[in-house]
């Protein structure tokens, strides 16, 4: 979901922004007017994370996926070693992907658990050599999240956050690099944010291609090529949303009201299971199963036809997920939660 007051600012401006006479989509991404629009987004995403002063900011394409094999490309050095840490899916398509470029292993994983935890790791569990440690922040597929940020010592850590940016305040200085892809949280899909350490710059290895290589993206403040304009627009209005609600502070807040009710709902119950050991539950994305796949069938089948959409779990899961990202109010939980009371007395087990 986007926010509502940002889709309608959005609206009033699509057939002439600002005065300019053009929409956002049809303006030159060299003109002042769109200069302007990318400093404001980097200036505001600095202000909303407290970004610290020795990080560039990149609005990249291709997606976090893309980032896979960019985060090696651009950190592991030839003869070089990375660890990483498997809590889901794309955490393992990132270890995947990088596997094809040096000695990478999985240093910890709860694949065994089928990922129903965040798997418990410590420096001791680390190559003291390695270029880099990697971790998913927050999964949305078995709808888990790091319980806090993870001691890697004096090696450098990146996180993709995807899913869960600009949902809560985080120390940006305990990382080497933040990835993600801006479709949860900050954006229409397109648009790919990296926060990367300057010191980490200028070390991509010789078969990088430009495109993905962070320093000549840094080096022309991200805009080697066109960049995708609309996207950066639209998050940076997000961003001035985030800020006028008053910050990261009060986003967590009201995040932490919605995943409260629905798992304070869930823990009082037999109808429904959440999967998910409750230290490393998820504030974004909510996992929780009938126990019979026909009545889960049925659930995301009545949900649908009820205006909650969307809330069918991944294969690898079944059941329900429920993704709660920043722009869905409160209201739209209490209505899944009367739902999925509705739901089970009128569907009995057994």
């Amino acid at each position: 979901m986007l926010p509502v007051p940002v889709l309608e600012e959005a609206a009033r401006d699509m057939l002439n922004y600002k005065g300019s006479g053009m929409s956002v989509m049809e303006m030159s991404h060299r003109s002042k007017v769109y200069e302007e629009i990318i400093a404001d987004a980097e200036a505001s995403l600095r202000k909303l994370m407290n970004i610290p002063e020795n990080y560039k900011v990149l609005f990249l394409q291709g997606g976090a996926s893309t980032q896979f094999a960019a985060v090696p490309l651009n950190l592991l050095s030839v003869d070089g070693k990375a660890d990483y840490i498997v809590s889901g899916q794309f955490s393992k398509k990132a270890y995947e992907e990088a596997k094809k470029y040096g000695d990478v292993q999985i240093a910890a994983s709860s694949a065994l658990d089928n990922f129903s935890r965040i798997p418990a790791f410590s420096v001791s569990d680390l190559r003291p050599d390695a270029d880099y440690v990697h971790i998913c922040y927050n999964n949305t597929i078995f709808g888990t999240k790091f319980p806090e940020i993870p001691d890697t010592g004096s090696i450098p850590l990146v996180a993709d956050m995807s899913s869960c940016i600009i949902s809560e305040p985080v120390d940006v200085s305990r990382f080497g690099v933040i990835y993600a892809g801006a479709q949860k949280n900050m954006a229409p899909a397109g648009l790919t944010i990296v926060i990367v350490r300057e010191d980490l710059l200028g070390k991509a290895r010789p078969e990088t291609p430009t495109m993905l290589n962070w320093q000549i993206m840094a080096d022309n403040d991200s805009m080697y090529n066109t960049p995708p304009c609309y996207c950066i627009y639209m998050a940076k209005l997000v961003y001035e949303w985030i800020l006028g609600m008053g910050g990261l502070e009060e986003m967590k807040r009201r995040n932490e009201r919605k995943a409260s009710l629905l798992y304070d709902y869930l823990d009082n119950q037999s109808y429904y299971t959440a999967p998910v050991e409750p230290t490393s539950r998820s504030m974004m994305n909510v996992t929780f199963v009938t126990g019979d796949k026909e009545l889960d069938a049925k659930f995301a089948s009545d949900a649908a036809k009820a205006g909650l959409v969307n809330l069918k779990g991944h294969r690898s899961v079944g059941g329900m997920r429920a993704s709660i990202y920043n722009a869905m109010p409160y209201e739209g939980v209490e209505a899944l939660v009367a739902f999925m009371k509705k739901f089970a007395e009128e569907n009995p087990k057994g």
